[in-house]
């Protein structure tokens, strides 16, 4: 392993700055073609499909949850069993439904996303030349 001088690391960075910017402009051109492509626009939609209509639902559960705590106590302090209420069965399932999203969107990503984005990914390497 060769040591630089201090005057050849300088030397040495100033040339990289200088590199840079050709190199910064190949990979935005490189992006925004990317950006562009079919399968990109593929990737979106199929990100977008899973992404929001679960949102919305853990939100609207999540929300009945808070609502029902508020303004319906008598519904969340019936006993189901011992010391078990629904507003505890209702907690801890929010807790159950975060795990099966994220455990839902790995298989997803998994199985639907990451075949198209490292196909992607290899695309904008090669272009890009990274």
């Amino acid at each position: 392993m060769t040591r630089l001088t201090c005057g050849e690391r300088e030397r040495t960075r100033r040339e990289a700055i200088v590199a840079e910017p050709e190199t910064e402009f190949q990979r935005q051109e490189s992006y925004a073609a990317l950006a562009k492509s079919e399968d990109f626009r593929e990737l979106r939609k199929r990100y977008r499909n899973f992404a929001f209509p679960w949102t919305v639902a853990f939100m609207a559960w999540y929300l009945l949850f808070v609502i029902c705590a508020n303004w319906v106590p008598g519904l969340m302090r019936i006993q189901l069993f011992g010391n078990i209420n629904v507003a505890l069965v209702f907690g801890l399932l929010q807790f159950v439904s975060t795990f099966l999203i994220a455990w839902l969107y790995a298989r997803h990503a998994n199985r639907k996303l990451d075949p198209l984005a490292e196909k992607l990914s290899a695309q904008y390497n090669k272009e890009a030349g990274a």
